[in-house]
């Protein structure tokens, strides 16, 4: 991850630790744990907005049609691909795919791009976005003080997301997944609860807490009014919200970001239909068996043939 490094990390896990009990001793405030939920009106945005998608090439890929675009959904540009069948008129089943904050190759709409084509020779069609943790440097450049109105801003562009790929020809809407590591599985946690269009999910490596990450570098000059305002934000608040559609949780034994502990509370706080699958792997979940497992799960959830 475009992180400090892990032997920066072990240098300073125990100041690390300190931050973070004390950011959820001055939430919890002596009573109680459960943040208030946000107003779900700071996600609302106008639905009838012109995506206004520009597409700077296309090409074939096996039985995938790949297109280069960009689109608006909340002010500013953001680039995506979308994958679709050669051939096949539809129904299509269709999944959005949200990258991690990793390696730099893959900290982008790349990540999950040879799956998606592969995918689409059975008949998916795929939107694969970028986060604003795409931006050279986003963590290093961060202003702790910003965070929550960029959350803001990222789960509606995330809803506009899910909009513009429902909106391709002969999607079935029945059959829609969301996929998504790290970050993007966390604000695609917030994005969705808010409309639950998906029919199933699967979510790498999250962190149910933002401040379980956001503490890594820059500290807010109010780490008690930071914490408080973040805290309703928290994934594991909304990944409940999810249900009755099934969570497929895959988590790396020998990820250094997330705890066997943290990766039990989502679990917990998922809804009745879950799954969660652990691999002797780091964060970033490399090995074939990660993808392999996600491809069967998606295969049978949407009726893939």
């Amino acid at each position: 991850m475009n992180r400090p490094s892990s032997s920066a990390h072990r240098a300073s896990f125990f100041s690390l630790g300190l931050l973070r009990s004390l950011a959820v001793a001055i939430c919890v405030g002596g009573s109680s744990a459960v943040a208030a939920e946000p107003d779900p009106a700071i996600f609302a945005y106008d639905r009838t907005a012109s995506f206004n998608v520009q597409e700077a090439g296309r090409e074939t890929r096996g039985a995938a049609l790949v297109r280069d675009i960009t689109f608006t959904p909340a002010g500013q540009p953001v680039k995506a691909y979308v994958v679709s069948p050669v051939t096949s008129a539809g129904p299509h089943a269709a999944i959005l795919y949200v990258h991690w904050l990793g390696d730099p190759a893959t900290t982008n709409r790349t990540q999950f791009l040879a799956e998606a084509i592969a995918l689409a020779g059975r008949g998916v069609v795929s939107l694969l976005v970028e986060g604003m943790w795409a931006q050279p440097d986003w963590y290093k450049n961060r202003v702790p003080e910003q965070d929550h109105a960029h959350a803001v801003r990222q789960v509606i562009e995330l809803r506009r997301a899910m909009d513009l790929l429902l909106a391709q020809p002969g999607i079935d809407p029945a059959r829609v997944a969301f996929v998504a590591h790290d970050f993007g599985a966390m604000y695609g946690m917030i994005a969705e609860a808010q409309d639950r269009r998906a029919r199933t999910y699967v979510f790498l490596a999250p962190t149910p807490h933002f401040i379980d990450w956001f503490l890594f570098r820059q500290q807010p000059k109010d780490l008690a009014a930071y914490s408080a305002q973040l805290a309703p934000l928290d994934p594991v608040n909304f990944v409940g919200r999810l249900a009755p559609a099934p969570v497929f949780f895959q988590f790396a034994a020998k990820d250094f970001y997330v705890t066997a502990e943290e990766a039990a509370e989502f679990y917990a706080a998922a809804g009745p239909r879950k799954h969660m699958a652990t691999y002797a792997a780091d964060h970033g979940l490399h090995p074939p068996e990660v993808a392999a497992d996600r491809m069967a799960w998606l295969i049978r959830e949407l009726g893939l043939p």
